[in-house]
């Protein structure tokens, strides 16, 4: 339990508190405190669920993670790896998904590092999600039928890129094309890139560098805010259809030769 006292008093100074201020905050002795501080006591299961609430950080991350090295409440890093603490929750202790708003989809290329603008994003909660650290993305054209234009996007953070599963969809953030929402082939190892496609067959696949990456969300759920129409289900039925049979013939074609 050592981290445990670490961060219990790394935490703590973060905010700038003094023993004295943070047990009226959280309605114990200072002495508490200071026993728990220098690892002479393990902390109830009652005072973690205080703390945790207090500082909006889930008491698996507060015990399983060494965050001395944090500078910031919002964003830790752990190891060589940026990873996004503490996960929002409201005052049941269940975590909250940021959303990212289609009309300033844009402005997040610019405020994905800076706590103040994750801050100020609105929040919403799935109780149906599994754990980790979710946020919606908004969805813009038809690239990955049948996901319509406007809808959303909830995705799990990715703390280690190169470990993306290959065939599975994410969001994916890049320096230079800012959002996308792209099926990813995983390169890494070979060429160091990924291949992104587009489940829409219209749309052709391209590769990025995994340098240019500057966050990857693993696919989830996603949330759509339009009804669809009867013939637009046949139609990306159909060319989910042919994207098949393409795969196939091409197989049958390799096989042939």
């Amino acid at each position: 339990m050592i981290n445990l006292s670490k961060n219990i008093k790394h935490l703590r100074n973060l905010k700038k508190l003094t023993q004295e201020v943070l047990a009226e905050e959280l309605k114990v002795t200072r002495s508490r405190i200071s026993s728990y501080e220098e690892n002479r006591s393990s902390p109830t299961i009652e005072f973690l669920i205080d703390f945790s609430k207090y500082f909006k950080i889930p008491i698996d991350i507060i015990v399983k993670n060494d965050l001395t090295k944090a500078t910031d409440v919002s964003f830790i890093e752990v190891g060589n790896k940026r990873v996004l603490f503490p996960i929002s929750v409201d005052s049941d202790n269940e975590n909250l998904i940021e959303v990212v708003p289609s009309k300033a989809s844009a402005g997040y290329l610019l405020g994905y590092d800076d706590p103040e603008y994750i801050e100020q994003l609105e929040k919403i909660k799935l109780p149906f999600l599994p754990t980790g650290k979710h946020r919606a993305f908004p969805i813009k054209g038809d690239s990955m039928l049948p996901m319509k234009d406007g809808s959303y996007v909830v995705a799990e953070f990715v703390e280690d890129i190169k470990n993306a599963k290959s065939g599975q969809s994410y969001i994916v953030i890049t320096k230079d094309d800012g959002m996308t929402y792209k099926r990813v082939y995983n390169q890494v190892e070979e060429k160091q890139t990924f291949l992104l496609k587009p489940d829409n067959a219209a749309y052709q696949p391209y590769e990025i560098s995994v340098s240019e990456v500057l966050e990857l969300w693993q696919f989830t759920c996603s949330i759509n805010t339009q009804e669809y129409e009867e013939h637009e289900l046949k139609i990306s039925s159909i060319i989910q259809m042919f994207n098949g049979l393409g795969v196939e013939l091409e197989a049958l074609k390799k096989a042939m030769h």
